[in-house]
C-alpha cells in the first residue's frame, strides 16, 4: 500500500489506465543507470541544505528575527513558535477541528435521512414512471431526488450559518442568473451570462458585498433629515451585524460564479440537443458513463430545474473552495454512484491529506518564510542562497495552503458520495513546463476554462501556436481578474503568458520528431529549457501570490548583485537541471503504467 500511496492514481481514479498497457513511445527505465545514481546523490544532499538555510534565518539569533517575531504564534511543537501569519491559511487552520466535525456529521446525517426516505422516494419515482423506464432507472431517479432534497436543505442552513442575512444576497444573484439561462431567448443567453457574471465579480469587489448600511443610505429620499439618515444607518448596521461566520461572503463567491456560468452553458448546450440524448445515440450505460460523457451530457433537459440548480451551486462540501464540477457531472453522480466511491480509494486519499497537513505543520513550525517576507525585511542581511530559498519555500507554502483546503473539501465530498476532480496533481517542485503546469495546478479550474472559455474561443485552431498564445493571453487576463481585481495579479497573468512564449518557440525550434534517434540528447536539451521555465514560473508566482514586484526585485538584486550570488545562480541552475531529469523519468514511469497526464 505504501508503494502505491504516492502514485498519481491514488489521488484520482480518473488518471488510472484502463488497460495497464504502456503508452506508445514510453522509454525504458533509467532509474538504475549511472546517470541517475549521480542524481540520487544530489537528492540525498541538497534538500538538507535547502531546508537548513531557511531554518537558520528563522532562528532567534538571526539579526532579522526581532522584525518578524511579532508575526509568530505559540506552536504545539515544544520549543517552537508557528508562522501563522498568512491570513488565508490561518482561516483554514484555525477552523480545522470544526470543519472535521462537519466532515463527519454531514455524510452521517445524509445516511440517516436516506435510510428513512428511501421507500418514499422509490414510490414517488414509480408514480412518475414513464414508458421504457426500468427499475434501475427508477432507483437512480429516486436517489437523485433524495440527494437533491438533502443538499438543498443542508445548503440553506449552511449558507445562513456562513453568511447570515447576506445569504439572501447570494440567493438573489443565483435567481437572476437562473432567469438569464431559462427566460431569455437562446441567442442572448451566452453573452448575457458572461456580462452578468463578470459584472457581479466587479460589483462584489467595488461595493464590498453590498452592505445594508450602504443600501439604506442610497434608498433614502435625497433630502431626508439627519435623524432619518441616522435611523437608516442604524437599521443597516443592525442587519449587517447578522453576517454569520463569514460576513465577507463576496470574497468566496468567485467560485460560485464559475458554477453559475457552467450551469447556464450546460443548459444552453443541452437545450440545443433536446431531440436526442448523446448517451442514447452512443448506446452508453448511464450508470457507467466515462467522465467525458458525464461532463458533456450527464444531465437531461428536464433536470435543469431551479431546485437542482440551487443544490448544485450551493453544494456544501464544494461551496467554499471547490473543486469545481459542472452541473452535468453533479447530476449524473447524484443519480449513479461512481466506482471510485469506495473505502479502498478514500482511505489512501485521506492518509495523503493527513501527511500533507503534518508536512505543513512542520514547515510552519521550523521555517518562517512567510513571516519574514511579510515583515518587509532588509534583504541585504541574507545570502543569495538564503534569499532564493526564502522565495522557494514561500512558493511551497502557497502550494500547501491551497492544496490542503482543496483536498479537505474534496475528501468531504468523497465521503458524501460525490467524486469531483483532483485540483493538485503535481507537487509544486514537480513542474518544468509552464504550459503543463496549468494543467495540474487548480486542475478543475483549468478544465472549466477549457470547456467554457478556451474551446469556445477556438483553442489553438488546428495547432496554431500563435492563436494558442493569444487565447492564453485572454484566458489568463480573465484568470487574474477572477482571482482578485488588482494590478499585481493582472501583472501575474500577463507574466505567465509572456513566460509561456519561450516554451512555445522552443518547441517549434526543437520538434521532438527530429530527435527520435537521439533521445538522450533531446532530454538534456529539454532539461536546459526546463531550467529557464522553472525560474520564470517561480518569478511569476512570487509576483502574483507572495512578495509582489518590489519584493521580487529585492530578491533578484540580492542574488545576482554580487559575484558570489552569480556563482550560486549557476549552481542553482545545475540543481534545477538534475531535478528536471528526475521529473522527466517520473513521467516516463507513469507512461510505462499506461498514464499520460501531459502535465
Amino acid at each position: 500500500m505504501l508503494a502505491n500511496l504516492f502514485k498519481v492514481e491514488t489521488l484520482d481514479t480518473r488518471f488510472a489506465s484502463r488497460t495497464g498497457e504502456p503508452v506508445p513511445g514510453a522509454q525504458p527505465s533509467k532509474w538504475t543507470t549511472p546517470e541517475y545514481f549521480l542524481y540520487y546523490l544530489a537528492f540525498l544532499t541538497i534538500p538538507f541544505f535547502m531546508f537548513k538555510s531557511v531554518y537558520d534565518v528563522s532562528k532567534p539569533e538571526h539579526p532579522g528575527y526581532a522584525k518578524f517575531e511579532p508575526l509568530l504564534e505559540t506552536g504545539w511543537i515544544p520549543g517552537r513558535k508557528v508562522d501563522n501569519s498568512d491570513a488565508q491559511y490561518r482561516s483554514f487552520r484555525d477552523n480545522i477541528p470544526y470543519m472535521a466535525l462537519l466532515l463527519i456529521l454531514h455524510p452521517l446525517l445524509r445516511r440517516a435521512y436516506e435510510a428513512i426516505a428511501t421507500n418514499n422516494s422509490l414510490k414517488e419515482a414509480n408514480g412518475k414512471k414513464t414508458r421504457g423506464q426500468t427499475m434501475n432507472d427508477l432507483a437512480a431517479d429516486a436517489r437523485l431526488e433524495r440527494r437533491i432534497r438533502y443538499d438543498v436543505v443542508f445548503a440553506a442552513i449552511f449558507l445562513l450559518v456562513l453568511h447570515g442575512i447576506s445569504a439572501f444576497k447570494v440567493l438573489l444573484i443565483l435567481y437572476l442568473n437562473y432567469q438569464i439561462a431559462t427566460a431569455l431567448p437562446k441567442q442572448y443567453v451566452g453573452a448575457t451570462t458572461w456580462i452578468f457574471n463578470i459584472s457581479v465579480l466587479f460589483a462584489n469587489e467595488l461595493c464590498k458585498g453590498y452592505k445594508f448600511v450602504d443600501i439604506a443610505t442610497i434608498v433614502l429620499p435625497p433630502h431626508s433629515d439627519s435623524t432619518a439618515e441616522k435611523s437608516a444607518a442604524n437599521w443597516g448596521s443592525q442587519l449587517d451585524a447578522y453576517g454569520g461566520l463569514i460576513p465577507r461572503w463576496e470574497v468566496l463567491f468567485n467560485l460560485t460564479v464559475l458554477r453559475l456560468i457552467a450551469f447556464n452553458f450546460d443548459y444552453l448546450w443541452t437545450s440545443d440537443r433536446r431531440a436526442g440524448s448523446p448517451i442514447e445515440k452512443k448506446n452508453l450505460d448511464p450508470a457507467n458513463l466515462p467522465e467525458r460523457e458525464r461532463v458533456s451530457s450527464g444531465a437531461r433537459y428536464e433536470d435543469f430545474t431551479f431546485r437542482n440548480y440551487l443544490a448544485y451551486a450551493l453544494y456544501s462540501p464544494l461551496y467554499l473552495t471547490g473543486p469545481i464540477m459542472n452541473f452535468n457531472d453533479y447530476i449524473s453522480q447524484c443519480r449513479y454512484t461512481l466506482p471510485s466511491i469506495s473505502r479502498s480509494r478514500i482511505v489512501p486519499y485521506a492518509i495523503r491529506f493527513a501527511i500533507c497537513l503534518l508536512t505543513m505543520e512542520v514547515v510552519l513550525h521550523y521555517i518562517y518564510a512567510v513571516a519574514i517576507s511579510n515583515s518587509h525585511p532588509d534583504w541585504s542581511t541574507y545570502s543569495p542562497f538564503q534569499l532564493s530559498m526564502l522565495g522557494y519555500f514561500n512558493l511551497h507554502i502557497i502550494w500547501l495552503k491551497l492544496l490542503l483546503p482543496w483536498r479537505f473539501f474534496r475528501l468531504w465530498s468523497l465521503l458524501d458520495g460525490i467524486d469531483p476532480p483532483e485540483n493538485m496533481v503535481r507537487c509544486m517542485s514537480d513542474n518544468y513546463s509552464a504550459l503543463a503546469f496549468w494543467r495540474g495546478w487548480h486542475r478543475s479550474f483549468n478544465r472549466w476554462i477549457i470547456r467554457y472559455i478556451y474551446v469556445p474561443m477556438g483553442g489553438s485552431q488546428g495547432g496554431s501556436k500563435i492563436r494558442a498564445a493569444l487565447n492564453y493571453l485572454s484566458v489568463f487576463t480573465f484568470v487574474a481578474l477572477w482571482h482578485d481585481i488588482n494590478l499585481r495579479l493582472l501583472v501575474w497573468g500577463w507574466l505567465v503568458v509572456l513566460f509561456v512564449l519561450p516554451e512555445i518557440i522552443a518547441t517549434l525550434l526543437f520538434p521532438a520528431r527530429k530527435w527520435r534517434d537521439r533521445p538522450d540528447a533531446y532530454r538534456w536539451i529539454c532539461g536546459a529549457g526546463a531550467v529557464g521555465n522553472i525560474l520564470m514560473m517561480m518569478a511569476a508566482n512570487l509576483v502574483g501570490f507572495a512578495v509582489g514586484l518590489d519584493g521580487l526585485k529585492g530578491l533578484v538584486d540580492g542574488i545576482v548583485g554580487t559575484f558570489g550570488g552569480r556563482i550560486f545562480l549557476v549552481a542553482a541552475c545545475g540543481t534545477l537541471f538534475v531535478g528536471s531529469q528526475v521529473m522527466f523519468e517520473w513521467r516516463e514511469s507513469e507512461k510505462r503504467r499506461g498514464i499520460n497526464l501531459k502535465c
